[in-house]
């Protein structure tokens, strides 16, 4: 989009709604035509998913391997991230697992990190782009339902993983009776398969919604002029911080649950 050419408030908001594109096949990069289909890539989604999460984990390595017996700011911060992630989840799984507690500190500071792009503003990092020539440039993974789909389809396979592991054969006598019988097992069965197959959905759509619907409140408050974008702006900003915490929480604790349930053979 020529950024010197007037648009129209519509085409503003459908360009901040399109996507930095890879097509697989081709290896072309953000050609429109071509940007749809399954072998094309959200290149700004992946990139950005990315390096956050790659900064995530060496920004927790640098804190461990300089733990003192006398914390400084990053370690007091680090130590109150586990702490409250250990709270959370003894509240809710006491059973034992090396898996949980980790992978729930990653997913809650991982999401809380992607979620927390849509307080940049809306046009910082694609007029900084537009310079080098990139025209489309979504800066919020959690806005776009391929990651957030991604995500619980992971923990789908973990749900199911574990079910069979802990489970074994009482997982075919649990998803047979239950919740009416064995003489109604067919009916059991298929209650049983969308509950299972509504988890996934829940933990994707859940976020995907909110964080969509968050973006889209900033790109329209974009559309207003600069001098009546600060009051607005401000006032959702300080209302969103809440938001994105408060959604990055729900999606951990989903998964414990959910983990939880797939642990639990009684």
């Amino acid at each position: 989009m020529n950024t010197g050419a007037a648009i129209t408030p519509a085409q503003y908001v459908q360009h901040h709604l399109e996507h930095l594109t890879l097509n697989l096949r081709t290896f072309r990069v953000g050609d429109l035509q071509e940007a749809q289909g399954f072998w094309v890539l959200n290149l700004d989604t992946f990139l950005v998913s990315l390096i956050l999460g790659i900064g995530l984990v060496v920004f927790l390595r640098f804190v461990a391997v300089r733990m003192r017996e006398v914390p400084g700011g990053l370690q007091n911060f680090v130590e109150i991230m586990v702490g409250f992630v250990d709270k959370s989840i003894s509240e809710v799984y006491h059973g034992k697992s090396k898996l949980l507690a980790p992978m729930s500190l990653i997913i809650f500071m991982w999401v809380f990190l992607m979620n927390a792009m849509d307080l940049l503003p809306v046009d910082l990092l694609w007029r900084i782009l537009d310079l080098f020539g990139v025209t489309y440039f979504k800066n919020v993974p959690t806005a776009d339902p391929n990651v957030t789909f991604a995500m619980s389809l992971a923990v789908f396979f973990l749900i199911i993983f574990y079910n069979i592991k802990i489970k074994k054969f009482h997982l075919a006598k649990e998803m047979l009776t239950v919740p009416f019988g064995g003489y109604l097992f067919p009916l059991n069965l298929v209650f049983r398969l969308i509950e299972e197959c509504v988890k996934p959905l829940s933990l994707a759509l859940r976020l995907f919604g909110n964080m969509f619907a968050g973006e889209l409140v900033f790109i329209l408050i974009a559309l207003l002029p600069w001098w009546g974008q600060g009051l607005p702006g401000g006032i959702w900003a300080i209302f969103h911080i809440l938001v994105i915490t408060l959604q990055a929480f729900i999606f951990m604790m989903l998964t414990v649950v959910y983990l939880s349930m797939a642990h639990d053979t009684h």
